[in-house]
This record gives structure tokens, C-alpha cells and sequence, in this order.
């Protein structure tokens, strides 16, 4: 096969993935093998592939594929989340468009369309990470609305439901008037608005006196149902018992009394209105008040709004305001700074709304999912550790999670009525199941199923999602199944920190509560990406580039290098798009370097030259160091610091070392021993980087010889760790620091390499033989000798040994050399008097701290020896 003169990733990458696809290598089945397991993080069935999706991928490809390399049956489970609220809002607006409006269908018409829409566009994403090389295991692809997994999502629900842990309760909850569901408090984002303080006057009721209230919420006026004031406040002293008269709607409330009025903020009076906030909703029901909703689900004011109705929440506050300062009721507007709750999926500003619900009660099931991150005998490794803080406070501080929505996609609450009742219900899988139930519940033997009708909401998403760890090996329905029992718990999990509570530690409670135990070992939190001004990347912003043209740029695993070179473990990601070019450059570089060695003509009759023997010898020693080290990276899931040793190792010690230590003279054939250790060595160092580039690595594996199916490099061995020669290493370093000195030389002096030198070296207490010949053939040194005596020459130091080459005037051009050193002598000796007038002022040598005097002196020794250096070297050439 002619390899291509450049490495072009577009033709490249849809080859092997089919390649892989065909061969069937990302599919798992349990067999002898210890397993390795990672469910992916089911992005939402709306989504395509963004920044973060490209991060979180790669690192599980990356996992994934080292894994299989390591002999372990790698098992990467894909799929996608219904994601009930935004797959929801994206099926109305296309029915909208349409003239369909969702009232006007039926349930199951409307689950009809979104299931149309979800096979239209949700395998977009899946389909995306192939492009990314994302060697999930296909076959096993599962969607959180699957049949078998909303069975076994109800069968959890029934079995809560029966254990006590599932009610349904009348509480205030969190209203998303756009979504028109409730949230639960995790789905809430707290922000800080800027407002106004609006002060109105209210009369009392059969005098002329009046008291004044201060609120954000100038509409919530109309559901006012008692104004409040503290005991101890003696400015209302005059108004204990009376009532006042509601602006606008003129409704008498009486005046309460009650220490949780805060002396200090507003006027001391406080406007009590139940259905609408929280704090309101406990005076209330501690003082036995009206409640009044003034809302309709879409946050418009209903009937109580008066002249009003009908109208949107925030086109009333102005129009209200307007017309209290008109009618005198408005005494002032002040600016005041609150947070305010917005919706987490439609940004849309959260209403507080009483409502029936379901809630599961998680202090007792938190208990286990604590313990097992926080614990004496932690079970479950949180990366970075740092977040183990944020788990501890949303565990132990957990409220009850109020897992009802107000939706149509997404499993249907298995609550069936028979009655008009609140509590006229039975739980059930099916209704079948039901209706014995409310035979037995009710004694009536003549229900039937027609008499029974299922609760309207939806369950919400994470209520899916949280047994996806389980629910994808079918470990709820059939839970000695022996794929459960194979792969589970799995191994890590790879997520962001924003879904630590809603998705990690509620697939926690799960795990224990099912399975007893955990649902996987590590969870490496990676950090959000952001562009290199920290700012979040987001589509509003303009700042997030398109993800496939990113790929069609520079390549996969271009793109992959970028990413991971951008992201070191649990920090934010300030994405660079220059690093992308970089993994870009360095596939060329590999390319090149692979061409460079298959354009060597081989001769078997050659014997070794000992340069290769001794370079062989240190880069092994050298892969084999930094397999330890590659080793230690991954143990601690800093995959940057593991793809960082491996380009190094690549970049640096193979292609700008070993290549040029073994490669043969121009136009003379290499020996058979050292062309056969060179592919072996660069077959290994394609081993460790496959994980991180996989097309690249395949198509050069490919490339160095005829391979079948069982050979493919994506099943390879990966390389065995081994005790490693240190001293070699060491001396190497050493021979590099004197193949540096001789090129800066010839650099300087223009000395061309075709024209060999001679090397002296004096004092040779620290220097190895070992590395002379390489010394020589990287430098065209025609001998080395060792003296005990300076030479005249240029001179160099590495550590205490000093170096010379003798400088001939058929190699340089002498005048102008000579006029080079008297300017660099100039220089020296000017720094010199700088710094010796510097140490000779007595005030200067007092005062100073004592590490900048000795800093001083040593630069006056350097400079003294550079100046001796200097007139060496001239004294020589004149």
C-alpha cells in the first residue's frame, strides 16, 4: 500500500469507525473477563452535540478504549433522556406552527407526535459522538421512554408508594408558568435582579388612619388575605385588633400579630398573602387565613384580578403601579436588589403556587448514598475531592422531592381514582392491578375499569433517570439477571458538577435501595467550558464554536487533544481552539515521522551500529518511565497530565531523539535488528495513544503491515510495565545537555554540520562514555578526548564538567567573530560594574533581604566566569 505523502483525517475517520462498527468490537456480553462498565450521562433527546458533550465523550472513549486495550470486557452503554419539560415545549411549538394546539388533542395523540418527533431528531446526538469516535456499544442503545424502562420507573413508584416513602401532598411548590409544571427546588436557579420596593398605603377600617407596606410584588395585592404586625413593635401599637381595607379590590383582612415580622426591613407591616409565597403560606395556615390564587397556570391574573385578568404578571405590575400612584395609594418606589427564582430548562421566573403533588421522602433513603461518599469505609470516590463539600450539604440538608409534573411525555404517575376524593386513589403497575385494589379499598365489587381514571401528571425525568445505572441492564424487572450481575455496579461515571445532586446522588439512594449496593466506583467531575475570557459557552453568546465543523477543521482527534489539553480534572475548561491546531500538528508530526521510517530501505546484512543498541536501550527505559507515570495520571484522573506524558514522550524523546540516534546516513540502508526494534517501539507508543487518538493511531497500525481482523490495534495488548533502567535515563539527560552545547556552538560560530569538529572535555567526574557515540553522530564530532587542561576554543559547561571546541579559522570567519565577543565582552563587563556598585553600597547591603544579596553575588560570579569565558575564546582567535 502507497502511503499518503499527508495524514488526512477526513478520509481517514469514517473508514475505520465503519471498520470498527463491522468487526463488531464496542459490543460487550458477560463472559471470563473482568468487566469494565460506564453508562453514558443520556443526553437530552433535543439536544446536538456541544462543547461539554465533546468533553464528557472523549474522556469516556478515552477510559473506555484503554480499558479494552487492557484485556477487560469494556462495555460503554449509550442513550438518550426523554427530558420531559424541554422535549415537551419542542413538540407544542412545532404543533403551534402547525395550527395544532396541545388542548385540542387527545393524550395519546399528543404522545403519538412527540414519539414522531423523538425518531425525527433524537438520534441526532448519538449519531454525532460516531463522528467523535465514540465507541459506545451501539447494540445496547436505550431511551429513558423505552417500554421495558418506563416499566420498570412505575415498578419503583408502586414500590415507594407501598413502603411509605411516596405521598401526595398539598404544598406550596415551584411553578413553571411557561413549562405550565411544577419544578422541584433543584431546578431552580436563585438570581439577583434589580427591582423596586414599592410602598403603598392601606386604610384602616372605620378611621381615617392608615399604615403603609412595602413589597416587590405590587399585583400580589389582590390575593392579600391579612396584613402583620410584630408584638413588640410599639409604632402599631394602635392597630392590634383592627382591620384594613385591601387597595383596588377594597376587601377587608384582619391585622395579625406575629414575631417572624422582621422590626428592621420595609415599614415593620407586612402584607400577608398565602397562595403566593412560602413564608406567607405558614402565616397563614398558623393564623387560619383565606387563601387566594390570583394566577392562572400561565401566570396571567384570573378573575380575582379584576379589570386585570387576563393580563401577564409583569404588563400588571407596571400597569398597577400606574394606577395606585394615580389614586394616591402609592406613597414612593425605591430600588432594591433580591433573588429571584428562574426556571433551570425555560428561564422563565418561578411562581409559587399551591398545588396536590406527589413527593418521595428522601432523609431516610440519603442515609446509605451518604455514607458511601462521606463515610469511615468510603465506597464511592468523588474527582476532584473538592465536591464531596457540595454533596455533604445537599445530602443532609435533602427536602422532599416533589417527583409529579404537570406534563404529558414522560412515565404517567401509576395513581388511579375511583372517586372525587383527594384520597379516592389507588397505586398500582397497571389497571388491571388497580381495580382489585379499589375493589378491595372501597368493597364494591361492582367497579370497573371504566369507573377508574389515572392520574393526569407525569413522573419527573430524574425519577428515569436515577435507575439508569440499573434500568439499562434490566437489573429492576429482572434483577438476577445475569448481565445486572456482571456489570453492575459499573466502574465510573463521567458528568458534570451541575448535575452532582439532580442525577449523581440520586443514582446513589437508588443503587442502594435496589441493589444494596453502589451503582459505580468514580464519578470524575469535569468542569464547564468556557472561552478563553472564562465566559461560558452558550449559543446567546455567539462563543461556542459548531462542534462538527470543529471536527471537519481538524480532525477527531485533533479535536480530542484540544479538549484534553484544556482540561485539567474538575477545573473549568478554557477552551482554545489554537490547541485543536496543535493535536492537528502533532497527528502530522506522527505521520511524518511514520513515513520517515517506512522510507528506510532495510538491509539484512548490516550489523547493529552500537548508537542504536544504546538509544533503543534509553527509550525503553524512557517508555517504560513514563508508562508509570501515564499509569499514576489515570489512577488519579488527570487524563490532561496522562495525554501531556504521552506527547512529550512522542514529540520529544521519539521523533526528536530516538529517530535521529537510529536513522541512517543519506542514501545507506538501516540494519534489519534496529528497523525491526523501531516498529516495535512505535507500535507501542500508537498503543498508549489510541485512547486519546484513535483514527490516527489505527490507519498508521494499519499502515506497518498486513493485520486481520483479530490484529486490529482497537483490541491490542496494551503495553506491560516493567522495572525501568534510571541511570540510563539520567546519563542521557546529561549527553543531551553536551549535544546542546556543541549545536549552540556550531549555531554561533556558523560552523556547518557537514564540517566535523573536535570535542575536550576537562574534569570528566560526572560524564558517561556510554553516550559518546551518539554524542558524535548527532554533532559530526570527529573525536572526544578527555584533558585535564583547559583547550582554547568555544567552551560550555553541563554541571561541573567543561567542554571545548577548538575553533579553526577555515571554520569561521575570524574579524567578524572577533568583533562579535568584544561586543558580548562589552556587555559583561558593563553588567558587571552594575552589580559590583550595587554590593559595594554599604546602605543597599544592610537593608536587603538576605536572598537578594546572595542572588546579587551569584550574579557577579556567573558574570566574572562568562567574562573569563569570553577572553578566552578571543585570546584564542587572535
Amino acid at each position: 500500500m502507497a502511503i499518503p505523502s499527508k495524514y488526512d483525517a477526513s478520509k481517514v475517520e469514517d473508514k475505520w469507525y465503519s471498520y470498527w462498527m463491522k468487526n463488531n468490537y464496542f459490543h460487550s456480553t458477560p463472559d471470563e473477563r473482568e468487566p469494565y462498565t460506564i453508562v453514558i450521562p443520556p443526553p437530552n433527546v433535543t439536544g446536538v452535540l456541544h462543547m461539554g458533550h465533546m468533553l464528557n465523550n472523549t474522556i469516556q472513549d478515552v477510559l473506555i478504549r484503554r480499558a479494552r486495550l487492557q484485556g477487560k470486557n469494556a462495555c460503554w452503554v449509550p442513550g438518550t433522556d426523554h427530558a420531559s419539560i424541554a422535549t415537551e415545549a419542542k413538540v407544542v411549538a412545532k404543533l403551534k406552527e402547525q395550527g395544532i394546539a396541545k388542548s385540542d388533542l387527545t393524550r395519546e395523540e399528543f404522545l403519538q407526535h412527540a414519539f414522531d418527533w423523538k425518531d425525527e431528531y433524537g438520534g441526532i446526538i448519538l449519531e454525532q459522538l460516531k463522528k467523535l469516535g465514540a465507541s459506545c456499544d451501539w447494540e445496547r442503545t436505550a431511551f429513558t421512554m423505552d417500554p421495558e424502562m418506563s416499566e420498570s420507573v412505575i415498578k419503583v413508584f408502586v414500590d415507594l408508594y407501598n413502603k411509605g416513602l411516596i405521598y401526595r401532598g398539598y404544598r406550596m411548590v415551584n411553578w413553571d408558568p411557561e413549562a405550565k409544571t411544577t419544578l422541584s427546588d433543584e431546578e431552580v436557579i436563585h438570581e439577583e435582579r434589580q427591582g423596586n420596593l414599592y410602598y403603598l398605603e392601606y386604610k384602616i377600617e372605620g378611621s381615617e388612619d392608615t399604615l403603609t407596606i412595602a413589597t416587590t410584588r405590587p399585583e400580589t395585592i389582590f390575593g392579600d388575605t391579612a396584613i402583620c404586625i410584630n408584638p413588640n413593635d410599639e409604632r402599631f401599637t394602635h392597630l392590634k385588633g383592627k382591620k384594613a381595607i385591601v387597595p383596588l379590590c377594597n376587601r377587608v383582612i384582619p391585622i395579625i400579630e406575629d414575631e417572624y415580622v422582621d422590626l428592621e426591613f420595609g415599614t415593620g407591616c407586612l402584607k400577608v398573602t398565602p397562595a403566593h409565597d412560602e413564608n406567607d403560606k405558614n402565616l397563614g395556615d398558623k393564623h387560619q387565613l383565606e387563601v387566594i390564587d390570583i394566577f392562572n397556570d400561565d401566570a396571567s391574573l384570573n378573575s380575582f384580578g379584576l379589570h386585570y385578568e387576563g393580563k401577564d404578571r409583569f404588563v400588571v405590575r407596571k400597569e398597577i403601579a400606574k394606577e395606585l400612584e394615580e389614586k394616591g395609594i402609592l406613597v414612593k418606589t425605591e430600588v432594591h436588589t433580591n433573588k429571584v427564582g428562574t426556571s433551570e430548562r425555560t428561564k422563565a421566573v418561578i411562581e409559587p403556587r399551591l398545588s396536590d403533588q406527589w413527593f418521595l421522602k428522601m432523609t431516610d433513603l440519603a442515609k446509605p448514598a451518604i455514607d458511601a461518599v462521606l463515610g469511615d469505609d468510603t465506597e464511592i470516590n468523588l474527582v476532584p475531592k473538592k465536591f464531596e463539600n457540595t454533596y455533604r450539604h445537599w445530602m443532609e440538608n435533602v427536602r422532599d422531592w416533589n417527583i409529579s409534573r404537570q406534563l404529558w411525555w414522560g412515565q404517567q404517575i401509576p395513581a388511579f381514582f375511583y372517586g372525587d376524593g383527594k384520597e379516592d386513589f389507588v397505586v398500582a403497575e397497571n389497571i388491571e392491578e388497580a381495580l382489585v385494589l379499589a375493589k378491595e379499598k372501597t368493597g364494591n365489587t361492582a367497579l370497573t375499569t371504566s369507573d377508574l381514571k389515572q392520574d393526569e401528571d407525569a413522573l419527573d425525568t430524574w425519577f428515569s433517570s436515577w435507575l439508569w445505572p440499573m434500568s439499562v441492564f434490566d437489573g429492576i424487572r429482572n434483577p438476577e439477571n445475569e448481565e445486572i450481575k456482571y456489570y453492575y455496579p459499573t466502574n465510573d461515571l463521567v458528568t458534570g458538577p451541575d448535575i452532582l445532586f439532580f442525577w449523581v446522588a440520586r443514582m446513589i439512594v437508588a443503587g442502594y435501595e435496589y441493589k444494596d449496593a453502589k451503582p459505580f466506583e468514580n464519578v470524575y467531575l469535569t468542569g464547564l467550558v468556557r472561552d478563553k475570557q472564562r465566559r461560558k459557552m452558550s449559543k446567546s453568546l455567539g462563543n461556542s464554536p459548531d462542534a462538527l465543523k470543529l471536527i471537519d477543521d481538524y480532525g477527531a482527534d485533533g479535536v480530542r487533544v484540544g479538549l484534553l489539553l484544556s482540561a485539567p480534572a474538575g477545573n473549568d475548561i478554557l477552551f482554545d481552539e489554537d490547541l485543536c491546531q496543535q493535536g492537528k500538528g502533532f497527528a502530522n508530526k506522527i505521520w511524518n515521522a511514520f513515513r520517515l521510517i517506512k522510507g528506510w530501505e532495510v538491509d539484512a546484512s548490516l550489523e547493529q551500529p552500537e548508537t542504536a543498541k544504546i538509544g533503543l536501550s534509553w527509550y525503553e527505559a524512557k517508555f517504560q518511565k513514563a508508562l508509570a507515570e501515564i499509569e499514576d495520571h489515570f489512577s488519579k484522573y488527570r487524563l490532561s497530565d496522562a495525554l501531556m506524558t504521552i506527547y512529550k514522550l512522542i514529540n520529544d524523546d521519539f521523533s526528536s531523539w530516538l529517530l535521529e540516534i537510529v536513522k541512517p546516513a543519506y542514501q545507506h540502508p538501516i540494519d534489519q535488528v534496529t528497523f525491526n526494534a523501531i516498529i516495535e517501539v512505535l507500535e507501542n507508543n500508537l498503543k498508549v495513544l489510541h485512547p486519546f487518538m484513535p483514527f490516527l493511531t489505527e490507519e498508521i497500525w494499519q499502515f506497518i503491515a498486513e493485520r486481520t481482523s483479530e490484529e486490529a490495534l482497537i483490541i491490542g495488548k496494551y503495553p506491560v510495565q516493567k522495572e525501568l533502567d534510571a541511570d540510563i535515563i539520567n546519563e542521557f539527560e546529561f549527553a543531551t545537555g553536551v549535544i546542546s552545547g556543541i549545536r549552540t556552538i556550531r549555531k554561533d560560530k556558523n560552523i556547518a554540520f557537514k564540517d566535523a569538529v573536535e570535542l575536550y572535555v576537562v574534569n570528566n567526574s560526572n560524564s558517561s562514555v556510554k553516550f559518546d557515540s551518539i554524542i558524535q553522530k548527532l554533532t559530526n564530532t570527529s573525536t572526544i578526548n578527555y584533558v585535564s587542561e583547559k583547550v582554547d576554543g568555544a567552551s560550555f559547561r553541563v554541571k561541573s564538567n567543561e567542554y571545548f571546541v577548538p575553533i579553526s579559522a577555515a571554520n569561521i570567519d575570524v574579524e567578524a567573530e572577533i568583533e562579535k565577543l568584544s561586543a558580548e565582552l562589552k556587555r559583561a563587563q558593563g553588567f558587571l560594574v552594575g552589580i559590583q556598585k550595587k554590593l559595594s553600597n554599604e546602605r543597599f547591603v544592610a537593608n536587603a533581604p538576605e536572598k537578594v544579596i546572595t542572588l546579587e553575588r551569584k550574579k557577579e560570579a556567573d558574570t566574572l566566569a562568562k567574562i573569563e569565558t569570553i577572553i578566552g575564546s578571543l585570546n584564542s582567535l587572535k
